[in-house]
């Protein structure tokens, strides 16, 4: 979830992902009644190799509704800018941004209210009480590390501090990517508060590489062992770790403490005033319907966001012994959303970047 710059992605349908004016393959007009959906996203979804949750989901949708998906991904933070930027000419139907941007975009007025077919089956805490968002996967924060240089994960936070992990350690933006600003959030959670988080991240930049773009980018250098740890996600790396043997997901402590983790879910959400309202609704319907939330974990490595749909596949039970004795807790969303800025201008101050 999250990078600084989009990057735009071929549809399934073989149509390219937005160009300056939306237009259906085919070239007709951006009607509303047009078989065509836009989706801005953060990244994590896709796969690299087209066998993603989303590449899944978009090509079972046209095949059952002829609507065509048009994706465009980026960091979290970088997709609520580009939707603020044409609120005058909206081009998104849908919008899917993990914490706290999701919030973020309801607050400027980018979400329509609506409840998706199966939303009544989603916890309370991972939905907006007005409707105006949903969860459609549930994940949670993580690190990575390489599992051939490293015996065993780095057990703690204060580890990271070792000379061993000189320019062997990135993560990604605060701010920008929603992964990165996990990080900030983490480490105020866990060492009780900003000031005493703020004063470790300074520390930890002596063996920091710095911001990076992408989160998706840092696990191939994890994988390659140009890097020794970075910041991730679990559904997303999860996913990576098919294809890079070397990628190992854990969950750093404080010294002394228990690891923890939260929930950092795919939210979702209708975009107001958005060219094709009705098929926006119909993909959110689609993408938290039965199916396809059983092929979160078997074909997403992710989390189910409705609390019905069990995994039984053989990700979920990984995932499930993955997640087994971390601590999960739950970060205070409308704390965050208020006081991101200055959180980010802390660390901008703390570690000079």
């Amino acid at each position: 979830m999250r990078k600084n710059h989009l990057k735009p992605v071929a549809a399934v349908t073989g149509c390219l992902a937005l160009a300056a004016t939306l237009s259906a393959c085919g070239g007709s007009s951006a009607a509303s009644d047009e078989k065509v959906v836009t989706v801005y996203s953060a990244d994590g979804l896709k796969g690299e190799n087209g066998d993603g949750w989303y590449d899944k989901v978009f090509k079972d949708f046209e095949k059952k509704t002829g609507i065509k998906v048009k994706y465009v991904e980026g960091g979290s933070g970088e997709m609520v800018q580009r939707a603020v930027r044409e609120k005058s000419n909206t081009q998104a139907d849908v919008l899917v941004t993990l914490p706290p941007f999701i919030q973020q975009a309801d607050s400027k007025g980018l979400l329509a209210a609506y409840a998706p077919a199966g939303s009544d089956k989603v916890d309370g805490a991972d939905k907006a009480a007005d409707s105006k968002w949903t969860s459609v996967v549930n994940n949670y924060f993580g690190f990575i590390y390489n599992k051939k240089e490293l015996k065993s994960a780095p057990a703690t936070w204060e580890e990271l501090l070792d000379g061993k992990f000189k320019n062997k350690i990135q993560y990604s933006t605060p701010g920008v990517a929603g992964d990165g600003t996990a990080v900030l959030i983490k480490a105020m959670h866990d060492f009780g508060g900003k000031e005493p988080a703020m004063a470790y991240l300074k520390k930890l930049q002596a063996n920091n590489v710095g911001p990076s773009a992408s989160t998706g980018k840092l696990a191939p250098k994890v994988d390659k062992g140009e890097l020794l740890a970075a910041n991730g996600d679990v559904q997303m790396n999860f996913a990576q770790s098919k294809d890079m043997p070397n990628l190992g997901i854990w969950f750093p402590a404080k010294q002394g403490g228990k690891s923890t983790t939260f929930a950092l879910p795919y939210a979702a959400g209708l975009v107001d005033k958005a060219p094709h309202t009705a098929n926006g609704k119909k993909l959110l319907d689609f993408m938290l319907s039965e199916q396809a939330q059983k092929d979160v974990s078997a074909v997403g490595g992710g989390f189910s966001a409705r609390k019905d749909v069990k995994g039984t596949d053989a990700n979920a039970i990984e995932l499930a012994e993955l997640m087994d004795g971390v601590e999960v807790f739950e970060p205070d969303w409308s704390d965050i959303g208020t006081n991101l800025d200055s959180y980010v201008g802390a660390w901008k101050s703390a570690t000079g970047s």
